[in-house]
């Protein structure tokens, strides 16, 4: 597969972060990182470890997406 394909190929199945993005993760998630499994890795940055446990909310430094812990 050349270059150009694969750079072109897309699985619907992966989230693309981004900083219009807001996610709601639970303690399950926890450690927390950017970006996560469910996100496409090709394209995006180096993962980044963010410390949302003291204050609920915390923004990726790379590409913006806003993570919001969800307390049950």
């Amino acid at each position: 597969m050349s270059e150009t394909q694969a750079t072109s190929v897309s699985d619907p199945a992966l989230d693309v972060p981004n900083a219009h993005r807001v996610v709601q993760v639970t303690r399950h998630d926890l450690p927390l990182h950017c970006p996560m499994p469910t996100m496409r890795l090709w394209d995006s940055h180096p993962k980044v470890y963010l410390p949302i446990e003291e204050t609920g909310r915390e923004r990726c430094p790379y590409c913006g997406t806003l993570y919001v812990l969800e307390e049950n």
